[in-house]
């Protein structure tokens, strides 16, 4: 067997391949990334660590570890090349084809994958950690099915103006874009939760599609594959898609996309075993 596992800010992700079968878990990252939460994954899967024959590694303090955990080697990813293999994987993306990964988690990191090579275009602070935060300011709420919920109920325009109802037209911009989050906020402080939770995660998306599209405009590509949870919360994925069509650029998601990064390191041990 092989185990993957990512630890991310918020969540450790972990992807065990047993003989081809591939299963999943997911951890709160509530420690510091040492043998003694590894003992704790271990033991949250209910698998003994001597029954793997390889673990791979990637995210936080991950190159931290020792080089075997049990007698086990440990396999260190860096993140970037697990961002560009996780998509590989999970979009089936055909060799040789130049691609664009967005790993949308807690925050944003974008990457740009030609021939096998991955260069890492850079990042934002902006993202599930954002949304969760701000959220937990605003209306004492952090839980990701919780704002989905909210924001699936609430109208964002009660909060946002639109290019509609401030300008004229402005070259191909449609009058529903945004012209400007949380404007309205300004003018009373009588809005629902459902209201703050859609203009919130509607405004992570937008950040999220806009260095989405520059990135991919930049590296001369017409598509580009988002991994992280916070990509696939629906409201979210609208603000995204919605930037993204102002450029003409494809989004693709998937509903695996939470353990890009750990199947992005499996990628490499299957090649290492």
């Amino acid at each position: 067997m092989l185990i993957a596992i990512d630890f991310g800010i918020s969540n450790t992700d972990i992807v065990v391949n047993d003989k081809g079968a591939y299963k999943f878990f997911s951890h709160p990252t509530d420690e510091k990334i040492n043998e003694r939460f590894l003992e704790k994954i271990f033991s949250y899967i209910d698998i003994p660590a001597d029954n793997f024959s390889l673990i791979g590694v990637t995210g936080g303090k991950s190159s931290d570890l020792s080089d075997e955990y049990h007698n086990v080697k440990i396999l260190k990813v860096n993140e970037v090349d697990a961002i560009a293999m996780g998509a590989k994987s999970i979009f089936k993306i055909n060799d040789g084809l130049p691609f664009v990964a967005i790993s949308a988690g807690t925050g944003t990191a974008c990457i740009y994958n030609d021939n096998g090579v991955t260069t890492h275009l850079g990042g934002i602070s902006v993202g599930g950690g954002t949304l969760q935060g701000l959220s937990k300011k605003l209306f004492n709420e952090d839980s990701s099915a919780t704002l989905e919920k909210l924001s699936l109920a609430g109208n964002r325009t009660n909060l946002d103006s639109l290019i509609g109802e401030v300008v004229n037209d402005i070259g191909s911009l449609h009058p529903e874009i945004t012209a400007s989050n949380f404007e309205k906020a300004k003018y009373s402080d009588d809005h629902s939760n459902s209201d703050i939770a859609a203009s919130l995660s509607n405004m992570v998306g937008e950040i999220i599609g806009t260095i989405s599209y520059l990135n991919a405009l930049l590296m001369g590509v017409s598509e580009v594959f988002f991994i992280g949870r916070v990509a696939n919360l629906e409201v979210v994925r609208t603000g995204i898609t919605d930037r993204l069509a102002l450029a003409n650029i494809k989004g693709n998601f998937d509903s695996q996309s939470g353990f890009g990064n750990a199947l992005g390191v499996m990628f490499f041990l299957n090649k290492e075993s």
